[in-house]
């Protein structure tokens, strides 16, 4: 019966002759997870601010509602209060919907702002790590090449 080669040994040595600098690798999780946490921040802010809209417009819609449901002397003020209510409402939605896009807009141009500081962090890093690379291999070439003492 055939014994299976062992080959962590040799595996062991190759690996060992391309070492790898995990400093990038550390580097690049760490960048990420900090733009993670801002593009978080980004979100939850407009979170918060959506449900203070929302709120706000929940809590005026039902006063209004109850200021129109109150007993009337007279049933022409049932049909004015329901058009003044309507009313009400369409500008209010006008107002609300106009507070929602400001803060879709101020989500936008922060998310762009992060991802223009991400894309250039990330440009000059790959630069780094590509003049330390041919510096590296230059080096290397050059013992390489350089003849016997």
């Amino acid at each position: 019966m055939a014994k299976a080669q062992d080959f962590t040994a040799t595996l062991k040595d190759m690996m060992g002759a391309f070492p790898v600098d995990t400093s990038a690798f550390d580097g690049a999780f760490k960048n990420q997870a900090e733009l993670g946490e801002k593009f978080t921040s980004v979100a939850l802010e407009a979170a918060e601010k959506s449900a203070a809209i929302s709120t706000k417009w929940t809590k005026d819609t039902l006063a209004k509602l109850g200021d129109m449901s109150k007993a009337k002397a007279e049933p022409a003020d049932y049909a004015k209060a329901m058009t003044d209510f309507a009313s009400a409402q369409a500008e209010v939605a006008s107002e609300n919907m106009a507070a929602f896009a400001e803060v879709a807009k101020k989500v936008q141009q922060e998310t762009v702002e992060l991802m223009m500081a991400a894309g250039k962090s990330a440009s000059e890093e790959a630069s780094a790590a590509m003049k330390k690379a041919t510096e590296e291999v230059t080096t290397a070439a050059k013992k390489a090449t350089a003849p016997a003492k």
